[in-house]
């Protein structure tokens, strides 16, 4: 049976007490690998390698930082296939999910900010020929990088490669239930010439990890994403040290239909948001509100479109979605979906366990579900299923579509169909969340700000804005004519 082990100063290392944790393969039901159950001792070594490896990394040159970033991406793009497999067989998503979205978009983020890195500039201001200003960003020291398990090395690298783009070392925890892909890359950040102490994994459970490198002293930043209970509790721990933090947390994402729409046309592009990586992802639309003059309709396209998603193997190339990313997970979106029966839902496709049999008859698999004509003060429709679960409702002017989407404790994203501008326009104004997308769905800018508003989170990244997060700024004012 493989174990990983931790990745400190360069080198992997066995945990501190010599405990592990088993690896479940959704699919299967089965134990796939061990991964080490770390303690404080392995998070205190992380950082203490961290601390060492700084200084020489923020005096690197920014031409030789970007460099060794970009061939970083170089080798995610040779391991795509390796890597891709660990992915999908680790968190139960379809391989050719994890090739297109997940390895390129790895490899995207490290190149993305390898080139940003060489261009970025500072401001200067000139007062009146008495004295000039100028800024200086500078890295903050140790950054601590906590990744959720859905996009596991996709979200990691959108951390590391900003972090270390700026000059930063950092101490990364992957979560628990799908720990691979990080745990192969270590060994390629050597090949690439990353040097020891500047990119460290320790992997295990949130507590004890998570939070002591939240605690731990010199650790002046933190980036996690994850829920927001999660989010709560980091902000609780980090707040006495008077850390920097930047969260992007939970969502219940609305998708609003208006009636002028194709509907056929549209149909698979909701679905997809929907559902893609089982619904797993913070950005998928698990309310979907449409206006009556179509509802019907429409629900009857998307229902039947819905029911023939093919669910089953994630190495199978025809296989849509696979199985949910573990049983503790499954069974909450298993009770959930309960709950919205209890609350006068009706099911109008899947709802139920596919037959699979064989080896994915223990997997933790679900059928794509659509559930019709809750109340908008149901439960449900509060609560983010992180799930192949999704309401659909109807409305009749697009300002209430607005004011259900926004009756919600969360602000991550929202997605707006529509042939109308003026309509679309309106609507994305209203609506109280970091991101609207209008006739599309996570289609991604690395250089524009990402973060959720309310209960979905705190700060931006991307672009400029994660060189603002992962840098301090320092103003100098020097005045002419000497002394």
């Amino acid at each position: 049976m493989e174990r990983l082990k931790n990745f400190i100063n360069g080198e992997f290392a066995t945990p501190a007490e010599g405990k592990y944790l088993d690896k479940i393969a959704p699919s299967t039901g089965e134990k796939i690998y061990e991964l080490p159950d770390s303690t404080e001792v392995d998070v205190v070594q992380a950082v203490k390698a961290a601390q060492g490896a700084f200084e020489g990394w923020a005096d690197t040159p920014i031409a030789e930082r970007s460099r060794i970033m970009s061939r970083v991406a170089d080798l995610i793009d040779l391991k795509r296939d390796e890597l891709a497999l660990a992915e999908a067989i680790d968190v139960g998503k379809p391989l050719e999910l994890a090739k297109s979205l997940d390895m390129n978009r790895a490899a995207l983020n490290f190149r993305f900010f390898a080139a940003a890195l060489l261009n970025k500039t500072e401001m200067a201001t000139d007062m009146d020929g008495d004295a000039i200003n100028y800024t200086l960003r500078q890295p903050i020291g140790v950054a601590g990088l906590i990744a959720p398990w859905n996009l596991p090395l996709y979200l990691m690298s959108w951390k590391i490669a900003p972090a270390i783009a700026c000059g930063n070392t950092v101490v990364c925890k992957p979560s628990e239930w799908t720990s691979k892909t990080c745990f192969l890359l270590a060994p390629l950040l050597n090949e690439a010439g990353v040097p020891k102490g500047v990119v460290n994994f320790i992997f295990g459970k949130g507590d004890p990890v998570g939070s002591y490198l939240v605690k731990h002293p010199g650790v002046p930043l933190i980036s996690f994403t994850g829920g927001t209970a999660t989010g709560e509790k980091i902000q609780t721990m980090a707040a006495p040290y008077v850390k920097k933090v930047s969260m992007e947390l939970g969502g219940k994402n609305a998708t609003l239909v208006m009636k002028d729409v194709d509907i056929a046309k549209v149909v698979p592009q909701i679905a997809r948001a929907s559902f893609l990586n089982s619904g797993e992802i913070c950005l998928c639309g698990s309310k979907i509100l449409v206006q009556e003059d179509i509802y019907e309709e429409f629900c009857k396209q998307l229902a039947a479109h819905v029911d023939q998603l093919v669910v089953g193997d994630p190495v199978d190339s025809k296989t849509f979605m696979g199985p949910l990313v573990s049983k503790q997970h499954y069974d909450k979106v298993l009770s959930l979906l309960d709950l919205a029966k209890k609350e006068g839902g009706k099911v109008i496709a899947g709802g139920a366990r596919p037959d699979l049999g064989g080896a994915m008859k223990n997997g933790y698999f679900l059928r794509p579900t659509l559930i019709k004509d809750l109340t908008n003060c149901s439960e449900i429709h509060q609560t983010e299923i992180f799930g192949p679960v999704v309401t659909i409702n109807s409305f009749k002017y697009p300002h209430e579509a607005v004011k259900w989407a926004n009756n919600s404790p969360y602000g991550l994203s929202a997605s707006v169909w529509t042939k109308s501008l003026t309509t679309a326009h309106k609507v994305a104004a209203d609506l109280k969340v970091g991101t609207v997308w209008i006739n599309t769905w996570l289609k991604r800018d690395l250089r524009v700000p990402f973060g959720g508003q309310k209960a979905s989170g705190i700060g931006r990244e991307g672009g400029a804005h994660s060189f603002d997060f992962y840098t301090e700024t320092k103003t100098v004012c020097v005045q002419l004519g000497g002394v």
